[in-house]
């Protein structure tokens, strides 16, 4: 376990080293959150973000493209190392393939943020939401999803899901693949809808990955506990900067690429009802916006004051890091009760 801090701080050291640079490099490019109109899927306007949110223009935009390159580097300089220092490690896949899922996840999903980011950041062909239409967007996310669950189902011969407390297990089969997909692009989208308030998001991410961590440690799974380690190390270097008042932001770029990532890991290790409680806010923060949007479309009014929830809270009066402290809170239990789950 001693090894897998080491490679937390070290991964720790060098975003902190990395990060102010990092930033003044955004502002650079001008790459920043604009002033804007904020539009759901809908094409509708969402006021309420507009009336807490405009104050943070000129923020810069990009920090998840710092810890993926940083993540990246590292595993690509690290698992070498240990290899030509005589260290050798077994897991229960493949590890080769294994690291292959993770990085074209973490690397396809970064790369179709990375692109909304930039055409929301410098308005070009700017459509409803902002940069590629929402259902342009979905389809690409779903056929590298499929991709993905094709890889975790064929390479890596995954194909069950299992379902604790009643202790029932499910062989899928191909339809492995489809489930797969809905699940990462699920949480890709979850995760982008919850990027919302200055440390929200990666707040929340930590506890996620603290107990992914602890079940790869105890799955005996060196490939996913290395990774997590160096992601875990990255992201509190980055959240000391991004909580309130934040100095720099995920954009789309980092959110889709963590929440697809984190469904992956959760796939990896078989936990699937465990990422489903872990990820919970996550979830919530994505219902409570799909419950809008339906219910505005079907019944033309308005299910909640605003939507994601958190705006709902905004607008009933809680400053924002009264919700983002109270979130990591709830992220903490539900983080403990799916490690208790996993564990059964």
């Amino acid at each position: 376990m001693y090894d897998y801090l080491g490679f937390l701080l070290f991964s720790f050291v060098i975003t902190s080293l990395a990060i102010v640079p990092f930033i003044n490099f955004l502002y650079s490019l001008n790459l920043k959150r604009r002033k804007q109109t904020t539009l759901d899927p809908l094409g509708k306007r969402t006021t309420v973000f507009d009336q807490f949110h405009n104050w943070k223009v000129g923020t810069p935009v990009g920090g998840g493209f710092l810890i993926i390159v940083i993540i990246s580097l590292l595993y690509a300089l690290l698992l070498p190392s240990l290899r030509r220092l005589g260290i050798t490690f077994e897991t229960a896949f493949d590890y080769h393939w294994e690291s292959k899922v993770l990085f074209f996840t973490l690397l396809s999903f970064a790369a179709i943020g990375l692109y909304d980011d930039v055409l929301k950041s410098f308005h070009i062909k700017q459509r409803g939401f902002f940069g590629l239409r929402f259902r342009q967007k979905l389809f690409i996310q779903l056929a590298v999803g499929l991709v993905i669950g094709w890889l975790l189902y064929d390479k890596l011969g995954i194909d069950i899901i299992h379902f604790p407390l009643v202790n029932w297990t499910w062989s899928l089969g191909f339809g492995y693949v489809i489930v797969a997909a809905m699940i990462v692009v699920g949480f890709a989208n979850a995760y982008n809808i919850t990027d919302g308030l200055d440390g929200l998001s990666s707040g929340v991410l930590m506890v996620c990955l603290f107990a992914f961590w602890a079940l790869s440690y105890s799955s005996l799974d060196p490939t996913l506990s290395i990774f997590i380690s160096l992601w875990l190390g990255a992201l509190l270097a980055f959240l000391y900067f991004n909580v309130y008042p934040a100095r720099i932001w995920l954009g789309d770029v980092g959110a889709l690429a963590f929440g697809a990532t984190l469904a992956v890991i959760g796939l990896l290790l078989g936990k699937i009802v465990a990422l489903m409680v872990i990820g919970g806010i996550f979830l919530l923060e994505a219902a409570s916006s799909v419950l809008q949007l339906v219910s505005k479309r079907f019944w033309g009014r308005k299910l909640l004051p605003a939507a994601p929830i958190h705006l709902t809270l905004q607008k009933y009066g809680w400053e924002e890091p009264k919700i983002v402290f109270r979130a990591w809170l709830l992220a903490i239990l539900l983080g403990i009760f799916g490690l208790w789950l996993a564990m059964l």
